[in-house]
């Protein structure tokens, strides 16, 4: 008989799963604190655990740290309302198998998923997950950071929120927005995307909430507007942080009632279309500069999803020269030396720099090889190209190194950046952007290494050295748990 564990302050909760469940034949102990808890994994096994968020002496979080460590195989549901969703998001990270929000509106679908559970249907829906990722084309390879991110994305899409994707530009956030659609209820409804940096303000509004009959010149006849198509489906707004402040204020009010009005028009219509944004910009950032709305990044940021650039997932660039090869149609394979060799290169523009180098590679060596060799790799990807910030980004692992070689460092990179400022030739802008970020966290991990060093190891009082917090050192010293939201 399978042991469910049923962890709530609220008295009719517990009742409710006694008899939703016993009456299906599990055995369900209940307990409405974080002390009933503690007793009872300590008296019982279970297989199942539902644990709600907020809890009298105790929160939720914490519980499920606790169950992982005691039962590591034990399923775990954390039970939350919308205002604590974010938190869940959070429990998943922590090893919650799922979360369901109060109040229970779909009994069947909240029993399918604890049966799920319970009969090890986590298997097949793993097995799914990357199944579907394969079939979109989304890379996932062996790196932990994407491997994390396909779980959560996974998790989330059946749930009707929000999604805000941040990753440099060429990261494949459109793909993963399309992965959700398609792991979401909503799969077989409209998919729609528009990049709100490529539409002027005017347009764009027209794009979005449709316009009616002579609302401006030359429109000649009624339209129906994105949110209007994708009704019941999923719009991904890529770009939102190029969007105007005027647009974001339509795009809040959208969010936060489901209404909109045509341009030109009077009528209030609804929708129920999810929204999945992406941004280059860290928003957060945008938001201190004034540039983008606070209560617009709230509504969005119900989930956050970061894709990592390529250079920090480098160990699965065969993987994804494959993917292209077999995308292109093409038998040729590429040798060692090449691969080596775009490993070592920092990939500004991430995969969609990768596809189009692939790609010139493959359109020179067809019919001359069957082996893509180094000669048909850019002149910016060969030996002796590769900027200062290529070479140093690899430097240090937590070691003094960081602190030995900052001098070198600022060195190298402020003559590459003025070389590529005297040259009269093109300039990859976005590799420019990308070298700046690197300094900066050069220049921190750097200091936080050295003030390490006279703090003997010292983490609280480095930290208070450098007046950060001790999360955001963690974070520049890229720790494991460390929070990148910090």
């Amino acid at each position: 008989m399978r042991n469910i564990l049923v962890i709530d302050d609220e008295r009719e909760v517990g009742t409710f799963f006694l008899h939703l469940l016993e009456g299906k034949g599990y055995h369900v102990k209940l307990g409405f604190s974080g002390k009933d808890f503690a007793k009872l994994i300590k008296e019982h096994s279970f297989h199942l655990a539902l644990i709600d968020v907020k809890l009298p002496d105790t929160n939720g979080l914490d519980l499920l740290k606790q169950l992982k460590t005691a039962l590591p195989s034990c399923k775990a549901i954390i039970m939350t309302g919308y205002s604590t969703v974010k938190t869940a998001v959070e429990a998943i990270k922590y090893g919650a198998s799922d979360y369901i929000e109060k109040p229970f509106d779909d009994i069947d679908q909240l029993e399918r998923l604890i049966e799920g559970l319970l009969d090890n249907g986590s298997i097949s829906s793993k097995n799914d997950m990357y199944k579907l990722a394969e079939t979109l084309g989304f890379v996932v390879g062996r790196n932990k950071e994407m491997n994390d991110l396909i779980k959560l994305a996974y998790k989330i899409a059946k749930k009707n929120v929000n999604v805000l994707i941040e990753g440099e530009t060429g990261t494949g956030k459109e793909v993963l927005a399309h992965y959700i659609h398609n792991a979401s209820m909503r799969y077989d409804q409209p998919f729609i995307g528009i990049n709100c940096g490529a539409v002027s303000e005017t347009l764009l509004e027209s794009e979005l909430f449709g316009h009616e009959k002579g609302a401006f010149t030359g429109a000649v006849k009624e339209k129906k507007g994105i949110f209007e198509i994708a009704n019941r489906g999923t719009l991904f707004l890529d770009e939102i942080g190029e969007s105007s402040l005027a647009t974001q204020v339509k795009l809040l009010r959208v969010l936060e009632t489901g209404e909109y009005i045509r341009v030109g028009g009077e009528t209030i219509r609804r929708t129920n279309t999810r929204i999945i944004a992406a941004s280059h910009v860290d928003l957060a950032q945008a938001v201190v500069e004034k540039t983008f709305r606070e209560d617009l990044l709230y509504r969005l940021d119900v989930v956050k999803l970061t894709i990592p650039p390529l250079r920090e997932r480098i160990e699965d660039l065969p993987l994804f020269l494959e993917y292209f090869l077999k995308k292109l149609n093409s038998n040729l394979s590429f040798s060692d030396d090449t691969i080596l060799q775009m490993k070592q290169y920092h990939w500004p523009g991430n995969v969609r720099e990768l596809f189009n180098v692939v790609k010139r590679a493959v359109t020179l060596a067809e019919g001359e090889t069957t082996i893509i060799t180094p000669n048909f790799l850019p002149k910016k990807l060969k030996t002796g190209t590769t900027s200062p910030s290529q070479k140093l980004f690899s430097i240090g692992k937590n070691t003094e190194d960081d602190i030995d070689d900052l001098e070198h460092y600022l060195h190298e990179w402020t003559s590459y950046i003025l070389s590529l400022w005297k040259e009269n030739k093109k300039v990859d802008l976005e590799q420019v952007l990308s070298l700046v970020k690197d300094l900066e966290k050069q220049i921190g991990r750097s200091f936080v290494m050295k003030t390490l060093k006279e703090t003997v190891g010292n983490r609280k009082e480095a930290a208070e050295r450098l007046n950060i917090t001790i999360r955001k050192l963690r974070y520049l010293l890229k720790e494991k748990g460390a929070d990148s939201k910090v």
